[in-house]
């Protein structure tokens, strides 16, 4: 760990003890303390001039008050002592002044995580040593991979950004916890003149924990050709059709299903998986695993934001389900147990084919590779998403299309998983492979 570094958790522990101590002794029967330094920084291209360029940090102090029988959370960025005993004082007795909510209180002692928070290795000890130039140099090139490569390309946009995030959290019911993560993200976009007036544009990116696993090379040149593919993107004839989406936009559908599983949701009877637990809600080949302790990887986290251990577990398995997302609050609610807050790293039980393996199966089908618009209904679990993407006859893309909806039920749909693939995306906290779908309505003309 560097200097600047642990002197950052040390003043973050110090301050987060201090405010805690203080809350308790002015007043509130428990509390917990956050304090936060985040220092982010923002660099992008426009063809060949710097568009952007943004450097921030912030530090602040979020305090969460239990006061006779009532509950607030306050958040300030003036972290001076003297400004912070008038702050919390001030939240103290505007609490006094709320409604009691019996269910607000800190998690049972037994739930929380007791360890040092350490061997996950998503902190980039470098990330201070690298220079702007490095960062510039590297979203201009990513542009200089296309620009001036066709005259029809219209704009070429790289962006660059990355950051720190170092947090402590303490708490009076005996939770103390730290952590500290960097991330690194790059991506262009390609925009070019069309038929008429259509103006076709797509985009590639890659992130990480570390700068020396970064994709420097080739983002351009990815985003290139995915807009060039969409060159005389068309409607074709409504029907049912069998639909891969691939691992860049298969999370627009697995979304709504995992917000869905949250206790606010279930509470608010505002999910369409009510009292669905221990049912076969979707195909049998979808098996997904919270599992928050792999190294390296964005989402790795070894407690909540209530500071509730994680652990690795089954949310789906073969199509059941097994598990609600409900923290201590909406388990009071719901007069269930608690059990973890939020995802961290979601996987699946992968197939043995990729994208191009996929296609190549389908004798006449849809690739999907984004979605423009749509909604989907809570509650019902009905949805209609515009799409476009590309035709599949005989295990070859023919065709781009746009302007078309896919319209359904979102069980119907996941009940509907033909093949799951083995292509997940690992830069991401959701590592969802591409997968086939199977008798999707779409409408075209």
């Amino acid at each position: 760990m560097n200097d600047m570094k642990a002197n950052k958790l040390k003043n973050n522990k110090e301050l987060a003890q201090w405010a805690l101590e203080y809350a308790l002794a002015n007043g509130c029967s428990d509390a917990r303390v956050v304090v936060y330094q985040r220092v982010e920084c923002i660099f992008e291209y426009r063809n060949t001039q710097l568009d952007r360029l943004e450097q921030s940090a912030e530090n602040g102090l979020s305090i969460h008050l239990y006061v006779d029988g009532k509950y607030a959370t306050y958040s300030t960025n003036r972290l001076d002592k003297k400004d912070l005993e008038i702050f919390i004082a001030n939240g103290i007795e505007a609490t006094r002044w709320l409604e009691k909510d019996e269910f607000r209180k800190l998690p049972d002692a037994s739930r929380l995580y007791k360890g040092d928070g350490n061997q996950l290795e998503i902190y980039d000890e470098n990330i201070e040593r690298i220079s702007v130039d490095d960062k510039l140099a590297l979203i201009k090139e990513s542009v200089n991979e296309v620009y001036n490569t066709d005259e029809r390309l219209t704009s070429v946009s790289s962006y660059y950004s990355d950051g720190i995030n170092n947090s402590y959290i303490v708490a009076s019911n005996g939770f103390e916890g730290e952590t500290a993560t960097t991330y690194f993200t790059l991506e262009t976009e390609t925009s070019i003149k069309g038929n008429g007036d259509a103006r076709p544009s797509s985009y590639w990116y890659d992130s990480a924990i570390f700068w020396d696993k970064l994709q420097k090379s080739g983002i351009g040149k990815k985003a290139y050709e995915r807009t060039l593919q969409k060159l005389g993107q068309e409607k074709i004839e409504s029907g049912s059709y069998k639909m891969i989406v691939d691992n860049l936009s298969i999370t627009r559908l697995l979304s709504p299903l995992i917000d869905a599983l949250h206790g606010s949701s279930i509470q608010q009877k505002n999910s369409f998986l009510i009292d669905k637990l221990g049912e076969k809600i979707v195909s049998g080949k979808i098996t997904i695993i919270d599992d928050p302790h792999i190294k390296q990887a964005r989402g790795a986290r070894w407690f909540d934001g209530e500071g509730v251990a994680t652990k690795k577990i089954h949310v789906i398995e073969d199509g059941i389900l097994k598990m609600y997302y409900i923290d201590t609050y909406y388990g009071g609610k719901l007069m269930t147990q608690p059990t973890i807050q939020s995802p961290s790293i979601l996987t699946f039980k992968l197939g043995n084919k990729d994208l191009e393996q996929m296609i190549a199966s389908l004798e006449k089908g849809i690739l999907v590779t984004g979605f423009n618009g749509g909604n989907s209904n809570s509650t019902t679990g009905d949805f209609s998403f515009g799409i476009e993407g590309f035709l599949i006859e005989n295990g070859k893309l023919v065709k781009p299309l746009n302007e078309m909806n896919i319209t359904g039920n979102l069980l119907t749909l996941w009940q509907n998983v033909e093949e799951v693939g083995n292509d997940p995306r690992l830069n991401s906290s959701w590592r969802i492979p591409s997968i086939l779908f199977d008798n999707v309505s779409f409408s075209g003309k």
